[in-house]
């Protein structure tokens, strides 16, 4: 990417262009660089260059993608109509109705306040998705016009940097992937990841370093074995390695609680092969040569992804077993995973690109947009919109064999409720391989799965914490609505008398209604409800009506309002066996003396009380900012050396944690290991102190220690 001031000239946008698709309508290129260059002359970006200067680096991010001159053509004028004089009129009578209804569709989607309020935000979402389904290379350019943006994003206002990274980490990092555009996907979310994290980052590549410094070019190692192996046995591919972006990793240390020393494949690889038959053949290969890793193995040329997406994925213990993550596709396959759902604009050898795997865009679109259209809830269809695009999918089976698609950590709360809303509400059991399973369980690929159901079951509230799926969650809520809704008004009622009381105002009926009104409810009586069952705050029903006099939610959240769910008499206790964070999902289990007992979702001790449905309770951290005030057991393993537990020390207090605790249970003469209890606000807090102590060269390793045997009831306490 150039960073003088002199302009990318044309004629290397047409020869780049001409390279894939020599029939090319130069003159039209030529045409629309020079009206755009006319419309930007006096217009300069932040960072001192003339304007021009980023449609046609847009430009030329979409003809790397071999894409058609419709789409380039747009990328040239993507602002022209916003941002100087020229007229949708002008744009068609020069380049015809097909690009000016394009760039007239990307000028729409840069109006939209994609990361507005939810209410605001789901509306918004709901016009992206119109775009998309009117003409798919409305998202193209402006994907593109994204990710030069985020290339760029340093010669912005430090707040505007971090205001467009969330927007390009929530929004449009993820839309890229959900297309199939992986590439761009794993660059959005890097450059995001700068912006919203520089620290964290650079820990991370500091870590690749250290790793290449002691391993040497493992990268390099693994394919040689790995080509050598397929020579042996006749079998013709290229093989590729890389190291993962350091967002990839990061997101894995997130979700697996691990520190980088602890992680494996942060290497993946990647072998094309010149038929179907040859993937296998060359699965086989890779099988016999390494030692498969159980429960990581994919086959999406089998089982393709909705947007064209085919590869066969498996994980394997390479050299010093070290773990690595091997794809497997054709060189049609891999076309299409590199520009998933675009391919069906892509050239090649100017011909447009008859690719048997790229998915038809219309067919995509409204596969996607379908299960949205009957939310009528604003916020679910957001709900459902942010789950549909993160998902990435389990193929599981019914007892007749019926393939069934559900996002990656599903439950066969999820899986009754894709069958049929009728089948989830009625609910009472599942059996996964003819195995009776709590209903937490996650399906994994492959699984059979059986609904038990009963007449007179009705969803509970618990439900909500399970199930993974917007439709699931939608069906759930609505249920839970409708039979709680009394319950819920009254309660909301209360709520809204005590909220607007603290600011001086009377919760009366036309308040109410105002408020309802605002935050484009139907009634009075669905705000109380959504009061009621914690899905309003308090504070954003005041704000609503006087937002002048909604009190501060930057004030920390006292002990006895950070638990929502639970009733005037009953009182919360975090459960010692997994010692909860907010943030975290959590469900209370009822004991004797209205105590209620509150535990991580996924705490092993909750097996205990499968049978006892009536003492669970659906509970919720309140959103807000937490005291540090919950303590977390940490265990370590640091060198036995001068110096290092005091630097320990001082490393959590320089992330304003708390120490309360330290115990050695073990000591070895190289090496200590300890359990330290630490206090913190909530899940990221522990996250962020438990990358700082993974990154400290004398940590061996840091992990959360969750012990069932401190379970107990709160009459103990």
């Amino acid at each position: 990417m150039s960073t003088s001031h002199e302009l990318f000239p044309a004629d290397e946008l047409v020869a780049s262009i001409r390279a894939y698709n020599p029939k090319t309508n130069e003159d039209l290129i030529r045409a629309a660089y020079e009206y755009g260059r006319q419309m930007h002359e006096g217009q300069f970006r932040h960072s001192g260059e003339p304007y021009f200067t980023h449609p046609i680096e847009v430009a030329r991010i979409l003809a790397e993608q071999h894409l058609d001159d419709a789409t380039i053509i747009t990328a040239l004028l993507h602002d022209t109509i916003e941002d100087t004089r020229a007229s949708y009129q002008e744009v068609a009578s020069t380049f015809g109705d097909e690009v000016a209804m394009l760039v007239d569709g990307v000028t729409k989607l840069t109006n939209l306040q994609l990361s507005s309020t939810e209410t605001k935000q789901a509306e918004n979402f709901r016009k992206l998705f119109m775009a998309m389904s009117k003409d798919l290379r409305v998202i193209l350019v402006k994907l593109a016009d994204r990710l030069h943006n985020m290339r760029t994003i340093k010669a912005m206002r430090p707040d505007k940097q971090a205001q467009k990274a969330r927007e390009t980490m929530d929004i449009y990092a993820p839309l890229a992937g959900r297309m199939g555009m992986q590439w761009m996907r794993d660059e959005l979310e890097d450059l995001a990841f700068k912006v919203l994290n520089p620290e964290g980052r650079a820990s991370i590549m500091r870590r690749f370093i250290t790793l290449q410094r002691e391993a040497g070019d493992v990268i390099e190692r693994i394919t040689g074995d790995m080509t050598t192996e397929l020579e042996a046995k006749n079998i013709e591919a290229e093989v590729y390695g890389r190291a993962k972006k350091p967002y990839s990793v990061w997101r894995k240390m997130q979700q697996k609680d691990q520190g980088f020393s602890r992680l494996s494949d942060i290497y993946g690889f990647r072998i094309i092969t010149g038929s179907e038959e040859d993937c296998y053949r060359v699965l086989g290969a890779i099988h016999q040569r390494w030692r498969a890793v159980p429960g990581r193995f994919k086959d999406y040329i089998s089982q393709p992804k909705s947007n064209g997406y085919r590869s066969i994925h498996t994980t394997v213990s390479g050299r010093n077993g070290r773990r690595v993550e091997v794809q497997i596709r054709t060189r049609q396959m891999h076309d299409v995973a590199e520009t998933g759902v675009a391919a069906h604009w892509s050239y090649k050898d100017g011909v447009r690109g008859e690719n048997p795997f790229a998915v038809d865009p219309v067919k995509w679109i409204s596969g996607l947009t379908e299960q949205f259209d009957a939310e009528e809830d604003h916020e679910d269809f957001l709900e459902a919109v942010k789950l549909e695009m993160y998902s990435d999918q389990v193929f599981c089976f019914t007892p007749k064999g019926e393939v069934v698609k559900l996002p990656r950590g599903a439950t066969p709360i999820d899986f009754a409720y894709a069958i049929h809303t009728r089948i989830g509400h009625a609910c009472v059991g599942a059996k996964i391989d003819h195995m009776r399973v709590p209903l937490w369980t996650r399906i994994k690929n492959g699984q059979s799965v059986e609904i038990i159901t009963a007449e007179g079951q009705t969803p509970q509230a618990t439900w909500l914490e399970i199930a993974t799926t917007g439709k699931a969650r939608s069906a759930i809520r609505r249920a839970l609505r409708e039979a709680d809704r009394e319950r819920f008004v009254k309660l909301g009622r209360e709520l809204a008398r005590t909220a607007f009381e603290h600011v001086g105002k009377r919760a009366t009926d036309k308040v109410l209604d105002t408020a309802a009104q605002q935050l484009r409810l139907k009634n009075r009586d669905e705000l109380l409800a959504r009061m009621g069952s914690a899905e309003l705050t308090a504070h954003q029903v005041v704000q609503a009506v006087y937002p002048d006099l909604a009190p501060d939610e930057s004030d920390e959240i006292s002990t006895e309002r950070a638990v929502i769910g639970l009733s005037e008499d009953q009182q919360p206790h975090r459960a010692p066996c997994c010692q909860p964070l907010p943030g975290e999902r959590i469900v209370g289990i009822t004991f004797r003396g209205e105590g209620v007992v509150v535990h991580a979702i996924d705490c092993e001790v909750l097996s205990d009380y499968e049978e006892q449905p009536g003492r669970w309770l659906d509970l919720h951290w309140h959103t807000g900012k937490h005291k540090p005030i919950y303590p977390v057991t940490l265990d370590l393993t640091i060198g036995n050396d001068a110096g290092v537990l005091g630097r320990i020390c001082t490393l959590i207090g320089e992330h304003k944690a708390n120490i309360s605790n330290l115990e050695f249970v073990d000591r070895k003469p190289d090496f200590f290991r300890l359990l330290i209890d630490v206090d913190l606000r909530d899940a990221e807090h522990l996250h962020s102190v438990m990358l700082a102590l993974a990154t400290e060269s004398d940590v061996a390793s840091v992990e959360r220690h969750r012990d069932p045997q401190r379970a107990r009831s709160p009459e103990k306490h």
